[in-house]
């Protein structure tokens, strides 16, 4: 096989090549970049695997006039920057000691070494400077074709390298994975087997994968999946996946939306287990107690707004398995553009404090079951 993208192409990054290649070293294409353009997927992180140190590297990338950033240099990783467009610049490594969280490595300049500590097949791809693909072992392009996610070499070794290749074991199936196959039948059992080693990662890793797995076009099936080896409840205690397929089959168009898809996997609250942000922590708990106390598509639109009203209505949907009506987006529309017209000044000096503000809840109660057609004299009548 032989990539012809664009991006390969560009000068940009073919000056980072040749900045290597000249100097003798090897220089390859690796992981992310080879598997999707294989796949005619979009392409954003540039990784290069490369058998030059990496000072080497730094002092190769300052003579072509091109940026070095040490971003990783202990792990054997420089960033170069060539006409703004980052490059991974990675020294082929093997693995001398892990603890299933980080990684003692040594440096190579055997690719087969740096093939074989990968974490699985499809993203043991590397690519040369031409778009020749190369298979250090020989089942990667395989099981790519086939849409085949499967780590490489014995599935328990590789995770008890990292435990956060559990979570990624789920994340790439999602998103790489055919359907129509489910997981990798041995990954799915050592992923079960040693599913404890997830309780010693940092949520902030755990956070950023669960979202990327929400984000695929279709994460059902791995959740499932999830669900039924014990690992989402341990990731999320409480967490129910029977409402997710449901909330995907409704989206129809709407685009993946992980925290709307969490808040129809879970009532707890996931800001501790996910490490979410307080912007998201809000959003999430808005839009499952909307989901779970408002009634209809317009009153949701006026205490949300369009998009969380949307999103909210589609999780309640999906919860309750409540039929839509087609013109629900136009009503949430409507119910966003209304402005409740009783202020609290208008109930000053009689009503103040708890009294005042249960008052403008009454009226603000009769106003949205009206339909919004109260006028204020009708309210303060």
């Amino acid at each position: 096989m032989k990539l012809t993208d664009d991006w390969l192409t560009a000068p940009a990054t073919q000056a980072v090549m040749q900045m290597l290649e000249t100097a003798g070293h090897q220089a390859f294409f690796v992981g992310g970049c080879v598997r999707n353009a294989a796949l005619g997927a979009p392409v954003s992180d540039l990784d290069i695997a490369t058998d030059a140190p990496p000072q080497s590297v730094i002092t190769l990338a300052n003579a072509a006039g091109l940026k070095p950033i040490p971003t990783g240099i202990e792990h054997g990783t420089v960033t170069v920057v060539s006409d703004h467009i980052p490059h991974e610049i990675t020294t082929f490594r093997r693995d001398e000691e892990t603890d299933g969280r980080h990684a003692l490595v040594a440096f190579s300049t055997d690719i087969a070494e740096d093939a074989a500590r990968r974490d699985f097949t499809m993203n043991a791809l590397y690519a040369r400077s031409d778009g020749e693909v190369l298979d250090p072992l020989g089942s990667g392009l395989a099981d790519l074709q086939a849409r085949h996610l499967r780590f490489v070499g014995h599935a328990e070794d590789r995770i008890r390298e990292d435990y956060l290749r559990i979570l990624r074991f789920f994340r790439f199936t999602a998103w790489y994975g055919a359907p129509e196959n489910g997981p990798d039948a041995e990954g799915l059992a050592a992923c079960a087997a040693l599913a404890e080693g997830i309780d010693g990662l940092a949520r902030e890793r755990i956070g950023a994968e669960m979202r990327k797995l929400l984000a695929a076009p279709d994460p059902a099936p791995v959740i499932a999946s999830m669900a039924q080896t014990g690992i989402l409840s341990r990731l999320l205690p409480g967490a129910d996946a029977k409402a997710l397929p449901v909330l995907i089959h409704l989206e129809n168009g709407r685009g993946p939306d992980p925290l709307r898809r969490l808040a129809c996997l879970t009532s707890q609250p996931a800001t501790a287990a996910l490490r979410l942000s307080r912007a998201e922590a809000k959003r999430l708990a808005r839009l499952r107690e909307a989901a779970q106390d408002i009634g209809s598509p317009t009153e949701m639109g006026y205490r949300l707004g369009v998009e969380d009203g949307c999103d909210a209505w589609l999780v309640r949907a999906a919860l309750l398995e409540m039929p839509m009506t087609p013109d629900w987006p136009a009503q949430i529309a409507f119910g966003a553009a209304q402005t409740f017209p009783v202020t609290a000044r208008d109930l000053l000096p009689a009503l103040q404090g708890k009294e005042l503000g249960d008052k403008l809840a009454e009226l603000e109660m009769r106003w949205i079951g009206s339909g919004f057609t109260l006028d204020r004299a009708h309210l303060l009548g």
